[in-house]
Order: C-alpha cells, then structure tokens, then sequence
C-alpha cells in the first residue's frame, strides 16, 4: 500500500483536499476526527487528558477543545503534554485503518502536523495543501472563537507553508477554486500510477 502524507498548515485547505483524495476512491485516514474521538466521553484521551489538564473537561466528561487550546496553544511543554498522550492513541488508530483498508493500494494520511512531528518518515509521498497568506488568513478568521491572536499563535507552532512546501513531494494550491484542486487531486493519482 501507498501511504501518502497529506498535510498543510491551518486554512490551507487540507480538509477540503482530502474529501477529493476520497471522492476518488482512496481511503482517508483523518487525523482530526480520530482526536475528536479520543476526546469524546468515556475515550482513552479523555480519560488521561483529565489528569492533565482537568479544566478542560467539561461536567459530563469529554474534553473542551476550546478550553484545552487555550491552556496549551503557545506553551511548548502542556503541548509536549498533550501529544504525549494522544500520539500513542493515534497510532493505534492508525493501525486499526491500515488493517480496514488492507486491500487499498494507495490511502491518504491526513495530519496536519505531519512534518512538525516527524510523520513524514511513516508515509511513501508528502502532499502540502497550501495558498497564500492572504486566502489563508481570511479562511481561518472566519472561524468560530478565532481571534488574530489565536490565529499567530496556532502559526508560530506550525512549520511556515514555505518550508513545507520545499519539503513536499507535490503541492496542491487551492487558491483558484475547489475544480482546480480536485485537477490536482488527479494528477497526483496519476503519476503515482493509479
């Protein structure tokens, strides 16, 4: 099977790019939605992030993401904390992908701190979502509870797009429109030969 990294820093497009790798047929694995998981009620991260971090539990028992950021976006040791715990629990989800898709051989690997945490060694090609600052800054303001400083310093602990770009195998833009990406979608397929 051929693992492709698919990563980008926040309001690049990543989500939106990794729909197009599944509406092609190739299995996604969505980092983000398997920690939305852990932090559910009752979950393996839940549990050890009550530890840590108890004011980020809300009364019945799941983790507050809005909360969890707060006290650990901008303090490299609560987030060394943090993936501590949840690093482990993603790979044994990933494990679980691997072994439902075993069958696939091409799958996406979709995290957004691909480089940052030294991901890239696991996967067989890097795709980076990316555009410019601009695009990127308008999408993410546009978010729910983010704030200019949220924003900076969500980009001060991420890798800056130009360098992951220099890192990439390929680039997909999606400065045009959603068409444009889903053409770059298929040519990566392509050259890979499916």
């Amino acid at each position: 099977m051929i693992k492709i990294g698919l990563t980008g820093s926040i309001g690049m497009g990543k989500s939106t790019t990794s729909k197009l790798f599944l509406k092609q047929g190739v299995p996604v694995y969505d980092a983000d939605a398997s920690v939305h998981k852990l932090y559910k009620k009752g979950q393996e991260g839940s549990k050890h992030i009550q530890k840590i971090f108890p004011k980020a539990i809300t009364a019945e028992g799941s983790v507050n993401r809005d909360l969890l950021s707060k006290e650990v976006v901008g303090n490299k040791e609560k987030l060394k904390k943090l993936e501590s715990i949840i690093h482990p629990l993603l790979t044994e989800s990933r494990k679980l992908f691997f072994k439902k898709n075993k069958d696939s051989k091409l799958c996406v690997l979709d995290i957004p701190l691909l480089f940052e945490t030294g991901g890239e060694g696991s996967v067989d090609f890097t795709v980076v979502v990316s555009t410019t600052y601009e695009i990127q800054r308008k999408r993410v303001l546009a978010r729910k509870n983010m704030t200019e400083e949220k924003f900076e310093k969500i980009l001060s602990a991420q890798i800056p797009s130009e360098e992951k770009c220099k890192k990439a195998d390929f680039i997909i833009d999606t400065s045009i429109d959603i068409d444009d990406a889903e053409k770059q979608v298929k040519n990566i397929i392509m050259s890979l030969g499916f």
